[in-house]
């Protein structure tokens, strides 16, 4: 059996908290930024790589992930793939891309999923062969997005989706909030030995300037409030009765965080 290739990635800070990520064929030479939350920063990566941006794949049509696609797409030529329900609030589309769709970087494919909630065009690329999925702003590092359209059960019904993906799939998501999310996951979940092991592990990182992103699937399991509202301790911590209906944990669970 032929050896999955492996894909060059390279992550870094944008404006304040937000997350830029780089990913490469290394055989072809084919790039992609996810979104383009600031427009220096994604050229400055593209300089200390000497990488050849391609591609730009955009998450959501919110201006922290996109404000930096007209300096980009002139600098390099990229081509744009944004979601197709974003209509024109996304600058120098090429493609537009909904759920079902698949999206091509030199041997890499990704399929496109559309996860609304955080808002109604959100989509996230799954590179399945490779086991990476960037989530934009649906899953964070212990933590979800805020539900600013819509109702909170079709954010749930997004973040089930990767629930069945392997342990080890790697997710990147659009902000490190890592900090913020720990102190609410442990507010709700005080008991979990994994979480506070992971909460310590997040504490060290900040205070060394890394954050933790990406995270594995299995490690967002095992600690992540917002993947656990099967569970019947967050049940317990929102004042549900265990084996209460997960998406009604959730939505309490988002609620209260909205509070934090």
């Amino acid at each position: 059996m032929a050896e999955t290739p492996v894909p060059e990635i390279r992550t870094f800070l944008c404006r304040s908290d937000n997350i830029g990520v780089l990913i490469r064929d290394p055989a072809s030479g084919a790039c992609a930024a996810i979104d383009v939350p600031e427009a220096a920063a994604v050229l400055r990566a593209l300089d200390e790589t000497g990488w050849r941006l391609t591609d730009i794949l955009v998450t959501h049509r919110h201006g922290d992930h996109v404000e930096g696609i007209p300096e980009v797409k002139a600098r390099t030529g990229a081509r744009v793939t944004a979601p197709a329900r974003a209509g024109d609030a996304v600058p120098g589309v090429d493609r537009r891309v909904g759920e079902g769709d698949a999206v091509t970087l030199g041997g890499f494919t990704a399929a496109v999923w559309e996860t609304p909630g955080h808002c109604t065009d959100h989509v996230t690329y799954w590179f399945e062969r490779q086991r990476v999925a960037f989530a934009g702003d649906t899953l964070f590092t212990l933590g979800c997005g805020r539900v600013l359209e819509g109702p909170p059960e079709v954010l749930w019904r997004s973040l089930s989706r990767f629930l069945p993906l392997p342990d080890e799939t790697t997710i990147y998501s659009g902000h490190d909030y890592v900090q913020s999310n720990a102190r609410f996951a442990l507010a709700a979940e005080p008991d979990n030995e994994n979480l506070k092991a992971r909460a310590g592990v997040a504490a060290r990182a900040a205070q060394e300037g890394r954050f933790l992103v990406p995270t594995t699937l299995g490690e967002e399991k095992a600690t992540n409030p917002f993947l656990r509202a099967g569970e019947p301790a967050l049940a317990r911590a929102v004042g549900l009765e265990p084996g209460a209906d997960p998406a009604a944990v959730f939505v309490a669970l988002r609620e209260w965080k909205n509070r934090f």
